[in-house]
């Protein structure tokens, strides 16, 4: 059975990146990347990709990717059209810029009631660049369609998947009918390699742009208009390090007052 798969990536700054050439702006409430610095795509959307691309070479279909921000790099998310997707359709305008999790995912689930058949949506666990983890689990909510998270491996037959889902101690197999969406972990694989033939081919393609009102929503359903939680604060933590030197006229002693200055600090 070939099966119509849904991917949705998303554009993040490279992780990466050594944290030493990061900075906050606390008033604005931003994270700069360093000057220079190309965006790329999640790896956990990378993931989310592979798992698709798996199984439509096992058994056929279709892949469409679906993306949401602002100012987009399009030479970035092209790379899913030169590993294998079919389709590159993304959700670009200043209306979606600065969106929380629950604007990424209202926004991406209309979208996808606007593409109309699909068997099967793939995303990524969480995201790079914020790790909030809860976009495709809310998409899921939203269309209404189960959903199975952390996925380490997704196969289809018979007109449902079969999930490997991981646990802390290991892994347990689920199984649901189709449509469904699934969240894919690092477990499962990196992204194949892009060739050069599949970076010609990708140039040569151009993606869907759809703006909010494409997808039946308003400015006030959209980005930071649409957002239901707020950012209080955003900084980068100072750490302090602090060394004191235990002594003692003996060994024994030396143990002693260790001993007393970490019952005092309640280590112990």
């Amino acid at each position: 059975m070939a099966l119509n798969m849904i991917v949705c990536i998303k554009q993040v700054p490279d992780p990466e990146v050594p944290p030493t050439g990061w900075k906050v702006d606390s008033t604005v409430k931003k994270v700069i990347p360093p000057p220079g610095t190309p965006p790329v795509i999640s790896p956990y959307c990378e993931y989310a990709l592979e798992a698709a691309l798996r199984i439509k070479d096992k058994q056929g279909g279709k892949i469409t990717v679906l993306s949401l921000g602002n100012k987009l790099s399009l030479s970035v998310l092209r790379k899913s059209l030169g590993v294998g997707a079919d389709e590159l359709i993304l959700l670009e305008d200043e209306a979606f810029g600065e969106a929380d999790a629950w604007s990424t995912a209202i926004a991406l689930a209309s979208a996808i009631k606007k593409i109309g058949e699909y068997d099967l949506i793939s995303c990524g666990r969480q995201a790079s660049d914020w790790d909030q983890g809860q976009v495709g689990l809310g998409i899921a909510e939203i269309l209404n369609i189960p959903s199975v998270s952390i996925a380490k491996n997704v196969e289809a037959l018979d007109g449902k998947i079969k999930v490997e889902r991981l646990l802390a101690d290991g892994y347990e197999i689920v199984e649901s009918s189709l449509p469904c969406l699934v969240t894919v972990t690092s477990e499962s694989g990196d992204l194949r390699k892009l060739t050069i033939e599949g970076a010609r081919e990708a140039r040569s393609r151009q993606p869907l742009v759809w703006k909010p009102q494409d997808i039946g929503l308003s400015p006030s359903q959209s980005g930071v208009q649409g957002r239901r939680t707020k950012l209080i604060a955003l900084f980068q933590p100072v750490k302090e390090v602090r060394c004191d030197i235990i002594s003692g006229e003996s060994p024994e002693e030396a143990a002693a007052n260790l001993a007393l200055k970490l019952r005092e600090v309640k280590v112990i």
